[in-house]
């Protein structure tokens, strides 16, 4: 009877394991084909997620590997890229049409910043994302379907870096942590393009304050040539606003 009890225990555990990991796969496989097909529309880039986990029950996990491609006229280079991304999502909301994203936190990103003049591959980004957001706008507004929605709660990025240039000539800047609350949770909820464009605005402001304090070290640990090619980097940003 021992023996019996045990054997069905043993099988009860496996079933439930299988259960877990098998749902586990599905819930990852789900944000990552979410990801790679809204994405490209709302930059009208490249945008590729390599992978993504995320627990069913406590809903954390990790997405890996996700780039963003330039926007037309500028370089194939991507115009950035995060490694990892830990998030916390309130379990199952993955499933539905309006996504709780409880904690976002991105360490270590780089930003490959290009510019002519008034105009860079972070300015056209955020243009984009404003158009898409308008016409996303203007569609609810008619009534034209249910779109997804989307809150976070808290989103942090630190150890984020801005590349100038490219090759041996590139100069690497550091920028400041960015921490944003409560993105689209007081309207319950805002499609992707709205929450993109919240964040993307945050992240050139930020890429702005990293430029402008390198232009100030001109002449001293960063050299003249390097803090010009800042210089002219922030000079290309402020533009924008």
């Amino acid at each position: 009877m021992n023996r019996k009890l045990l054997w069905i225990a043993g099988l009860v555990v496996v079933v439930v394991l299988a259960a877990y990991v098998g749902l586990s796969t599905f819930i990852g496989s789900a944000v990552r084909v979410g990801v790679n097909t809204v994405a490209p529309r709302l930059t009208q880039t490249r945008v590729v997620l390599d992978g993504a986990s995320i627990s069913p029950i406590s809903g954390s996990g990790t997405l890996t590997g996700l780039s963003v491609g330039n926007p037309a006229g500028w370089s194939s280079n991507d115009a950035f890229r995060f490694e990892k991304i830990h998030v916390e999502v309130a379990p199952f909301s993955v499933l539905g049409d309006h996504i709780v994203v409880k904690d976002v936190e991105i360490d270590g990103a780089v930003f490959n910043y290009e510019t002519e003049i008034v105009s860079s591959n972070i300015g056209d980004l955020l243009k984009t994302l404003e158009g898409q957001s308008a016409k996303d706008s203007a569609q609810a507004a008619s009534g034209g379907g249910r779109p997804m929605k989307i809150e976070i709660r808290r989103f942090r990025m630190q150890g984020g870096k801005v590349r100038l240039g490219t090759g041996d000539a590139a100069i690497i800047i550091p920028m400041p942590p960015i921490e944003l609350h409560d993105l689209g949770t007081g309207e319950g909820g805002a499609t992707p393009a709205v929450i993109a464009l919240d964040v993307m605005r945050s992240v050139t402001e930020s890429v702005i304050g990293a430029t402008a304090r390198a232009a100030g070290k001109v002449g001293s640990t960063m050299g003249a040539a390097a803090g010009e090619a800042a210089k002219k980097a922030a000079e290309g940003l402020k533009s924008l606003f």
